[in-house]
């Protein structure tokens, strides 16, 4: 960066293009993300038997691949060992949505079989929000919009 005639970096503008999130079962997470959640399928990849699938909100520029963990390069056979772990007790990875009708998407959710970690609550702290497990453990938390 160079600095500006005021002696400050100028800033370039930065935006979020992708977020990855780990997947053990793409057709589980197709069916979570696009079929409860309403989000597009931007791509669906496959190769060395394994798929990468990039999803994203109906006209949003911000896209979510999930990758299988063990894509992840440099990764040890330990530490996907534990990637595994993890995300079966869902403690690996997590996402905060927004929604205009939060008890809407709550039930959509739920009668589609999505677990629920909570119902829809008012914590002190934060907006109104509830939360899900996708299928492959990661913490999905919903806030009203």
């Amino acid at each position: 960066m160079h600095p500006d005639n005021t002696g400050h970096a100028e800033r370039t503008a930065v935006t979020i293009r992708s977020a990855f999130l780990p997947h053990n079962d793409p057709d589980a997470s197709l069916a979570f993300y696009r079929d409860l959640l309403g989000f597009e399928i931007r791509d669906d990849l496959a190769y060395d038997g394994q798929r990468w699938l990039t999803v994203a909100p109906p006209d949003s520029t911000v896209t979510i691949v999930l990758e299988p963990p063990a894509a992840q390069i440099g990764v040890t056979t330990a530490e996907r060992d534990m990637i595994a772990e993890m995300m079966a007790k869902g403690t690996y990875a997590a996402l905060v949505l927004t929604a205009d009708d939060l008890d809407t998407v709550h039930a959509r959710l739920l009668a589609g079989g999505a677990e629920l970690v909570h119902a829809p609550l008012d914590p002190p702290h934060g907006p109104r929000c509830c939360a899900f497990r996708d299928p492959a453990g990661n913490l999905i938390r919903i806030d009203q919009r």
